[in-house]
This record gives structure tokens, C-alpha cells and sequence, in this order.
């Protein structure tokens, strides 16, 4: 069509990412008398920093995945680890290699590349894109988890007797830790990963996952939902919960990458008859498992992350099949930041202190100082809007920030030691202290861990 040119909403519709334009809604708002839209009214987003729709044979009616034949057009807006990673040398390096089940350079970067804001901005569609690709994620891991691939080993332990949680701890907890959420990635090996998935291995994995969980037993029985119908009495049930996992939208991973495609199809949420362990299938990964529990009582929730862990990996031995795991990176899967264990532990805390400090103080720093304090610990706060903010009823999601390097009891060790002296520093706080003087107590706690290592 040339310059000027208007399209009609069937010839909208035909247009790769039409959802992701905003759909029937967006062209409803842009029409003009004769129930057309100007052309360049429809700019693609998927296009502003290069590349071309040449033909995937993954795409579908729902998705286009882009191809670059030249390095894309990265902006100041582009943030991710990616961007800074995929220099011309590296570009020219990679930019013709596929792996074994057909997941391209092109697709690795893609989300990073039409979603500016993502702070990875990669991802892999299987097993041997680590491999394949290891120049494009390795250095992201190095700058991520501070984890070199090239020469490290990642650490499997998922002995939950190991855990050291000692009366004093248990009771601080009690009045301090209102829940706690144990989460990581499982995906099974021999079918492509989310993001490069067919129709058919989605469904196989769902197939695996299910006779998984119809297996479980004791605390963990419970019942499998399909997205696809899902009654809304049983959508509310688990909404009300918070259970249901993220719907694809233009600005996340999952859209931008490719693993939204068909969707709902195959996708599913299992819960336990105590609503103590989830399982989401087919999102961003094969399997995320989660346990959790309304307490502070981390070993608990661990032990149950631990048997539902097995419980995956047994079901796919069990279908002549292995969880996708090795000796450098771990547990494998979609994005270079779950890698590892993958494990992301996590306690809501009452701080109601340090919450004062991030609404009301002037200086920076002591706004900042939950950050500071629990960055010092290797823990990550999030406040009731994400990181650096306010929490509501001054209840912080802390959780660790490594993920990869580290065994999964030692994470969760380092998670329940550093609760303890964030816990410790709200209670200096309350008695008065000053900012100053809780950095000054933690930093003189650093020189005494440094001492003891």
C-alpha cells in the first residue's frame, strides 16, 4: 500500500501482532468516517528497531517472531543485559546459528529487542540453545548472578533436614513473618521451552505434568485447573487467592519472546486440597512450583517445596524423561535470571520502621535503608509497588536475590539468617536508633562475617 493509504479492520486484523496493537478496541479509537484507519496510523511495534516478519515456523495466527539480519537499531531506552551484550562481533557471530530444535538467534533476543525495558532481554526455546548461544548468556549470567559459567559448578541440595531454624528464630518469625512463598522453574527434557514450543509439545508437557500430580498423595493431592474451561466460578475462586499466574501483556517476557502463542491452550494451575503448593504449567517455564503457607515456619514450606520438587522429577523419569539440569548452569530454563536453582524464597515481613523511613525521610540514604540493609544480607525487598517502595500495612516481600552458585538450602539458609538481622535492625528502630546508627551496625556485622569466612 502507498502513502496515504487507509486499511480496512479485516486487513488490520491479518497484521501479525494485532492484539498487541490494541485490538479491535485500538482500531475502533482510530477510525475515520469511512470505518478506516490511516496506514501509518498502524505503526508495528515490533518493528521500530529492525528486523523483518521473513517466516517462522513457529508463528502462528496469535504471533510473528521478527528476524534480524542485521544488528537491531538498540536505543537509550534499551536496558537489558542483552543490548549491552550483542555487539556487532557478537551479532555476526551468532546471528546464523539455530539450535537443534530450531530456536534462532533471532528469537533469543527478540524480547529484548522489542520490549526496551526488560532488564535480561533474552531467553532460550530449548535445551541446546545453552549451548548453542552460551557467548550471548554467559557473559548475562556473569553480570547477573556475579556467576561465571565458563568455569563454576552450580550446587544441587535439596536435603530440607539440612536447614538450621533454631527455637529463637522460630519465634521471632511467628510475630514478624506473615507468609512465606517458596518458588522455582522445572522443565522437562526432550521438549522445546516455552518460548519455542509447537502446539504438540505443549500439549506433551501438560500431558507429563498432569499424571504428576494425579500421583501426589497425602498433603500434597489436589486438583489440576485447565485454562481452557475454567468455569468463572472456579477463575474467582482462584483469583481471590492470588493464584493465578500473569496474563500476557504487550510491555512482559512472555508476549515479546513468543511464549504466549495459542494461548490459553495447554496452560493449566494445580493447587493442593490446603492451598499449600501451586504448580503453574506452561507460562514462562514447563513447571514453576510453589510452596507456601500464612506463617513464618520456613522449614515447613521448604519440605514441601522439596516433595513436590521429587514428586516432578519422578514423573518424568517415570515418562522416559529428565528434568533439564547440568552441572554449570543447574535447573535450565527460559531465562537466564531462573537459572540454577532457580529458587526464589521468600518471607512478607512487618516492618513497619523501616516502611516510615521510605515515606517520610528526607535524605536518600535513609529512605533507602531497607535496600541497603537487606542488599548487605544478598536479600531483595519489594514494597506493596515493586522494588524502592512503600509497603501496605508496612509488609515487604524479602526474598534472596542469587539464585545461581548457590545449593537451594544454602539459599534458603541465607534467606532466614538475613530475615533475622532485618528483623533485628526494625527492632533497633522501634527503640530508637537512628539510620546512621543500623548502618553502622551493619556494616560492623559485615567485617564479622568477612573475619569468620
Amino acid at each position: 500500500m502507498g502513502a496515504g493509504a487507509s486499511v480496512s479492520k479485516e486487513e488490520v486484523q491479518n497484521m501479525p501482532q494485532y492484539t498487541i496493537l490494541g485490538g479491535d478496541s485500538k482500531f475502533e479509537e482510530l477510525k475515520d468516517e469511512e470505518g478506516k484507519v490511516p496506514l501509518e496510523k498502524v505503526q508495528d511495534p515490533y518493528l521500530l528497531y529492525g528486523g523483518s516478519y521473513a517466516g517462522d515456523k513457529k508463528d502462528s495466527a496469535d504471533f510473528k517472531y521478527v528476524t534480524f539480519t542485521e544488528r537491531p537499531q538498540f536505543t537509550e531506552k534499551h536496558k537489558s543485559a542483552m543490548a549491552k551484550y550483542v555487539t556487532q562481533e557478537l551479532f555476526d557471530k551468532l546471528k546464523d546459528v539455530t539450535s537443534e530444535k530450531g530456536y534462532t538467534f533471532s528469537n533469543a533476543i527478540m524480547t529484548g529487542v522489542v520490549t526496551p525495558h526488560l532488564g535480561v532481554g533474552a531467553t532460550a526455546g530449548d535445551e541446546d540453545c545453552w549451548e548453542k548461544f552460551k557467548d550471548l548468556y554467559y557473559p548475562i549470567i556473569k553480570d547477573w548472578h556475579g556467576y561465571d559459567a565458563y568455569t563454576q559448578k552450580h550446587p544441587t541440595d535439596l536435603n530440607y533436614e539440612s536447614l538450621v531454624f533454631t527455637d529463637e528464630q522460630r519465634a521471632t518469625f511467628k510475630d514478624y513473618v506473615k507468609s512465606t512463598r517458596i518458588r522455582a522453574a522445572r522443565n522437562i527434557s526432550g521438549f522445546s521451552l516455552p518460548t519455542g514450543a509447537t502446539d504438540e509439545e505443549r500439549a506433551g508437557v501438560e500431558t507429563v505434568l498432569k499424571q504428576a500430580f494425579a500421583g501426589l498423595e497425602g498433603e500434597l493431592a489436589g486438583t489440576y485447573y485447565s485454562l481452557v474451561g475454567m468455569t468463572d466460578e472456579q477463575r474467582d475462586f482462584l483469583l481471590s487467592k492470588g493464584f493465578l499466574f500473569q496474563i500476557p501483556s504487550a510491555r512482559n517476557l512472555l508476549t515479546g519472546a513468543g511464549a504466549a502463542r495459542s494461548w490459553p491452550n495447554s496452560r493449566g494451575i494445580f493447587d493442593n486440597e490446603a492451598q499449600t503448593a501451586l504448580a503453574w504449567v506452561n507460562e514462562e517455564d514447563h513447571c514453576r512450583i510453589i510452596s507456601m503457607e500464612f506463617s513464618g515456619d520456613i522449614p515447613s514450606v521448604f519440605k514441601r517445596f522439596c516433595e513436590l520438587s521429587d514428586a516432578i522429577k519422578k514423573s518424568a523419569t517415570a515418562n522416559n524423561a529428565k528434568l533439564m539440569w547440568n552441572e554449570t548452569l543447574g535447573f535450565m530454563g527460559t531465562c537466564p535470571s531462573n537459572l540454577g536453582t532457580g529458587l526464589r524464597a521468600s518471607g512478607m515481613v512487618h516492618l513497619p520502621e523501616f516502611n516510615k523511613l521510605l515515606e517520610t525521610a528526607t535524605e536518600h540514604e535513609d529512605k533507602e535503608l531497607l535496600e541497603s540493609v537487606c542488599a548487605a544480607f544478598d536479600l531483595q525487598p519489594r514494597g506493596s509497588a515493586g522494588e524502592h517502595s512503600p509497603a501496605e500495612g508496612g509488609k515487604f516481600d524479602v526474598s534472596n536475590k542469587q539464585r545461581l552458585g548457590f545449593s537451594e538450602v544454602q539459599l534458603v539458609q541465607k534467606m532466614i539468617d538475613g530475615i533475622s538481622k532485618v528483623i533485628e535492625f526494625e527492632k533497633m528502630l522501634a527503640a530508637g536508633s537512628t539510620p546512621a546508627e543500623v548502618r553502622a551496625k551493619v556494616t560492623e556485622m559485615k567485617a564479622a562475617m568477612a573475619t569468620t569466612a
